[in-house]
């Protein structure tokens, strides 16, 4: 008993074809034979095909709301006999458009032998992924950045096609796959294999181009300017189109992705878009406040320290962080407030000092807190 093609595709009735689409791409993706090690994947795989063929034609679709599976069994008047008939359904253009032709079509399992010769079919190229190493300020500003690499690209000699005078392949006429006929105790087996003398591709070549070899493709050095975008962090990528590997039989080139490492900066310390910094201040800088200059990403400012501060306070200067590399808003720069004591003391320093500590300071919270525990 064949399941309801809605349960295959785990759809409603009233699924859109949108959903019906993204459905069935799932469901191929996971059970393609390529990637699928159950045993019954290759028949789920088959299943999800025919439902999908099926449920995405609205004229099939509306038979078979209204008759279920007898629409195709010459029960319902009108429908073909033995089931849904494929033998005119491209299942190879259903799949260039699900995953950008990449080939998932070249299994049809006895279906009707709907799929074109997979070795033919148009496929994406492979992406690749570049690892950018790039200054803090780089990063901060926006910069232009030249980089170079070896790409798989078309061959130029022979258009990508790996070789000249094209001709159809006398040994399987064309078709790209060969039969073969074997007998065994329980009958006369028929086998399909692709063909060793084009390969699978149904054609040859009288001279093979000496620059690819045959392939169609040869790796070359090429250099590209990549933008820098402002804000960019450790880890985020910038996608170049089209500047992967080049595709196969036609198929579109993959994509370029460049990957960011930013080196870290002796002063700024970043968290998001927000910076930190350290300054140092003395402890008459605390005691008594007063203003520092110090350098932003946007320019120098008067930092103002409060009297009375502690070490380890932390000032924020808002909007003088980061830029965020998606909304181009700042972030806040955070200044911490580090102590540091002098080295060496002069005997006049020595002598203030002296003088300080005959002075009552030691009526702040923290000294009675510890004063009560210490008890």
């Amino acid at each position: 008993m064949k399941r309801d093609y809605y349960e295959v595709l785990g759809v409603s009735k009233n699924a859109t074809q949108d959903e019906i689409k993204s459905a069935f791409r799932k469901l191929a993706k996971k059970y393609h034979p390529d990637v699928c090690k159950d045993p019954d994947g290759a028949e789920k795989f088959k299943e999800a095909q025919e439902a999908y063929a099926v449920l995405s034609n609205e004229t099939e679709r509306a038979k078979y709301d209204k008759y279920g599976h007898n629409a195709f069994s010459g029960n319902a008047g009108g429908g073909s006999t033995g089931g849904y008939d494929f033998s005119g359904f491209d299942f190879s253009s259903i799949f260039d458009d699900l995953f950008g032709g990449n080939d998932f079509s070249s299994f049809n399992f006895g279906m009707g032998g709907f799929g074109r010769n997979s070795r033919n079919n148009k496929r994406r190229g492979s992406d690749l992924v570049y690892n950018l190493k790039i200054d803090f300020l780089d990063a901060a500003y926006g910069a232009e950045k030249d980089i170079t690499l070896d790409v798989v690209d078309t061959c130029s000699n022979c258009n990508g096609e790996g070789g000249f005078d094209k001709t159809t392949c006398s040994t399987c006429g064309g078709r790209g796959v060969v039969r073969t006929e074997s007998r065994t105790i329980l009958g006369t087996i028929m086998t399909n294999s692709p063909c060793r003398d084009c390969g699978g591709t149904g054609y040859t070549f009288r001279t093979v181009c000496p620059e690819c070899r045959g392939k169609g493709k040869i790796k070359q050095r090429k250099t590209y300017t990549v933008n820098v975008p402002k804000g960019i962090n450790t880890g985020e990528q910038v996608r170049m189109s089209g500047k992967g590997e080049a595709g196969l039989n036609g198929g579109p080139n993959g994509d370029l992705y460049i990957e960011f490492e930013v080196k870290p900066h002796q002063l700024y310390k970043r968290e998001d878009d927000d910076l930190y910094i350290e300054m140092p201040v003395t402890i008459t800088d605390l005691v008594l406040g007063t203003s520092k200059t110090i350098n932003t990403l946007d320019g120098k400012i008067e930092l103002k320290i409060p009297a009375s501060s502690q070490a380890g306070d932390t000032l924020r200067v808002k909007g003088k962080g980061m830029p965020n590399v998606h909304t181009g808003r700042y972030g806040d720069l955070y200044v911490i407030l580090k102590l540091v004591l002098p080295n060496r003391l002069t005997k006049s320093q020595k002598d203030l000092f002296n003088e300080l500590s005959k002075t009552e300071l030691d009526d702040n919270e923290a000294f009675r807190k510890f004063d009560k525990l210490n008890k």
